[in-house]
């Protein structure tokens, strides 16, 4: 008896199951790792921000609208009362004058020095590294520290500053009462510790900047100051921006050279008539002397809309520095080519 099943036709293969939704399932796979990998390698950084920056920053905002005592807790919603009472406040202008006061004359010097190191240090000079590193020393050393020893150095009594000046016949200055003078030592202290900072960020820079470019301008003529205006800051110019802005950021919140410069007078607080107290030692006379969170958190909110403000200031001001200097540039490569053009006739 023959069967009655049909053979298969001789040469076709044998029936298996289909890879189609496999290799779809794979291209589906391979589209989502193309677009999601570059997420999630950049989420940790997103995930420590909102975790350590944003929360912390958006629970201020809830506590500066809320009558918050320091030993009783969240109480009553107050909305922007403590906004409001804080504006009226002449102390927290007094410490906005003094925080923009001594972070001017903190700033403005250590940049411009911070600047010229970097410039000595990039040229070939002997045992380069140990002046590189020399320079780092100040910032290892803590901020007590630094106010301590800065804080008996300015003594008004028996400081180093006042028998020095003493030799030449000037009088004592009262470093820790005058408002003036009191700004300029606690700067001093800043400009100590972060000019060196500062310089090897801006060394870095230049370094990155193409030798050819000096040397072509050397051979054309141009002196070292001319290079230097000309060449070297264009060329570092987001790096400048950038100390500038971190240096913002630094100064509006200074707190551990005011905090320890005077701290056998009024506790701490910048001086008995506040003559040296900045925003956030204000804020943190608000918060643990006052014993008011609510407040303190409004003053912490205050002063980083100032800090932002200013950011925002600097930034467009940068931006309109580098626009004028494009179109400079682009008039004299307008010129060049003229000029080309007309020789070549």
């Amino acid at each position: 008896m023959t069967s009655t099943l049909a053979r298969p036709e001789q040469g076709t293969p044998p029936a298996t199951p289909s890879a189609a939704p496999r290799r779809r399932t794979g291209l589906t796979l391979a589209r989502f790792d193309l677009k999601a990998s570059p997420y999630l390698y950049i989420a940790p950084f997103f995930v420590l921000f909102a975790v350590t920056g944003l929360f912390p920053l958006v629970y201020t905002l809830v506590v500066s609208m809320h009558d918050w005592p320091l030993l009783q807790g969240q109480g009553e919603f107050v909305g922007f009362d403590n906004f409001a009472a804080v504006l009226g406040d002449r102390f927290f202008w007094n410490s906005i004058g003094n925080t923009l006061s001594i972070f001017l004359i903190s700033t403005v010097p250590q940049l411009t020095i911070a600047l010229v190191l970097a410039a000595i240090l990039d040229q070939h000079l002997k045992a380069r590294t140990f002046w590189r590193m020399s320079v780092l020393l100040p910032y290892v050393v803590t901020p007590v520290a630094v106010a301590l020893i800065f804080s008996s150095v300015f003594s008004e009594d028996s400081g180093l500053v006042n028998n020095l000046i003493g030799l030449v016949g000037i009088d004592p200055i009262e470093w820790k009462h005058d408002v003036l003078a009191s700004h300029v030592a606690i700067a001093t202290m800043v400009n100590w510790r972060w000019t060196g900072y500062n310089t090897l960020i801006l060394l870095a820079a230049m370094q990155a900047v193409p030798r050819d470019l000096h040397e072509s301008a050397a051979i054309d003529g141009a002196g070292a100051s001319r290079r230097f205006f000309s060449i070297t800051i264009p060329s570092i110019r987001p790096t400048v921006i950038f100390v500038i802005i971190t240096a913002t950021i630094g100064g509006l919140q200074i707190f551990a050279e005011p905090r320890l410069f005077d701290v056998s007078n009024a506790g701490g607080i910048g001086g008995a008539q506040r003559q040296f107290q900045t925003t956030v030692l204000y804020l943190w006379e608000m918060a643990f002397f006052r014993q008011d969170f609510g407040r303190a958190a409004a003053i912490a909110w205050l002063l980083f809309l100032l800090i932002v403000a200013i950011g925002l200031v600097n930034f467009g001001i940068s931006r309109r520095i580098a626009s004028v200097e494009g179109n400079r540039l682009n008039r004299r490569a307008r010129r060049q080519l003229a000029a080309h053009r007309r020789g070549n006739r």
